[in-house]
Formats: C-alpha cells, structure tokens, sequence
C-alpha cells in the first residue's frame, strides 16, 4: 500500500483537479452559452463526468480516489479505511477542492476570492442530494461487489445522469459543496445552503450503506446456500 503521505496527497490533488473542471468548465459553458441555462449545464455535466473517470483511473491505485469525505467516512465504517486515515482524507479533499475553485478563478481572470450568491435551498433541494448521495454509494460499492474495474466508468455516468435528475445538479460531495460556496460563478451555491446539503448527503450515505449491506448479505446467504 502507499504511504500515507503519497495517499493524502493524491486525494489532495484528485479533488483540486475535479473541482476545477467543475467549476471551470461552469465558467466557460455559461459564458458560450448565450444564455441558454440547458445548454450551459450540459457544458458543465460533461466535463465533469469525463474527469470523474480519468482522475479515479489515475488515482485509484494509489488513495481510491475517493475525492469525497462522505465517501471516505463510508470507508472507514466498513472497516476498509482506519479512521484517522479518513479524517486526513476528508482534510486533504476540502483543502483541495478550495484550492481547485481558486485556480479556475485564476485561468479565467476572475478574483480568487469569492462568495457565492446562488441560493440552493429547500425540501427538493435536499431531497435531491440525499438522492443523488445515495445513488452514488450504491453505483461505488456496488461495483466493487460485483466489477471493480468498472467503479471509474460507473461513477462517471452516474453523475453525469445526476446532473439532469436531481433538482440539485447532483453535488453528492461534502468537500465539493463546501468548495462550491467560494465560487460566485455558474456551479457556485450560497455559504448559508451549504449546511443543509451536507447534512442530506450524509443521510443520503447512511441510508446507502445499510441498504447496500442488506441486499450484499442477502446475496452473500443465497450464494452460500
């Protein structure tokens, strides 16, 4: 296994990387766009879906490629991952999702430094992450039950059918949602909302995770029997 410098570090830069394609390609879809909000988010869907697969293709031999605290903490409960290991993962994933956004500011000349305006708030929003945080649990783990090698494909698509499904855009990522707070930009939300998306997503990963380990023993019995 790597060191845990080597892993700290490769989750550090996996999430800078994926949050500013997030963020950057948002930049750049709105300012194509003319306006049309479809056709912007759509530019900001595939991008991310893209660099979703490549990054976990990268990084996964070396950290997992988590990129995602709730991830992480998902883990560290099934044993897989020591706890303190994991709450080095989930500080190296928000410092690097935060230095990610700064660095999309800075390739599209905007001040590094923002607070996001975009208010993201509601039952619907919730609803929306838990969905999408839950679904996201599922697709990981149920891969790595069944297909390992196809995690980085699967998760890729899912966010990118997340995207248009949730009401939320599917931000499904603590770290990224924090990240996201310090972008007035297209993928931005305000700071005020952010508390309420992570509070869904980690009810979204709970509920993902026991139903995950009911459907895996249920499997595991019929296999045994």
């Amino acid at each position: 296994m790597p060191s845990l410098a080597r892993r700290i570090t490769a989750e550090a830069l996996g999430t800078a990387l994926l949050l500013a394609t997030v963020v950057g390609s948002g930049i750049m879809a709105q300012r194509l766009a003319g306006g049309n909000v479809a056709l912007a988010l759509l530019g900001n869907t595939l991008p991310t879906a893209a660099i979703l697969v490549v990054l976990i293709l990268i990084f996964g031999p070396l950290s997992g490629a988590h990129f995602n605290p709730v991830v992480s903490a998902a883990f560290a409960a099934r044993g897989d991952l020591a706890w303190p290991d994991a709450a080095l993962y989930i500080a190296a994933q928000v410092g690097g999702g935060i230095a990610g956004v700064w660095l999309a500011h800075l390739m599209f000349d905007l001040v590094p430094l923002q607070i996001s305006q975009t208010i993201r708030s509601g039952p619907g929003q919730w609803l929306s992450e838990a969905v999408a945080t839950f679904g996201l649990l599922l697709t990981i783990f149920g891969c790595l039950a069944g297909t390992p090698s196809s995690v980085p494909y699967a998760v890729g698509l899912y966010i990118a059918a997340a995207y248009w499904f949730t009401a939320s855009t599917s931000f499904a990522n603590p770290a990224v949602t924090v990240a996201r707070s310090l972008s007035d930009t297209f993928a931005g939300i305000a700071p005020a909302d952010v508390f309420g998306f992570i509070v869904a997503q980690g009810l979204g990963a709970v509920v993902a995770m026991l139903l995950f380990g009911w459907l895996w023993r249920s499997r595991k019995l019929q296999s045994d029997a």
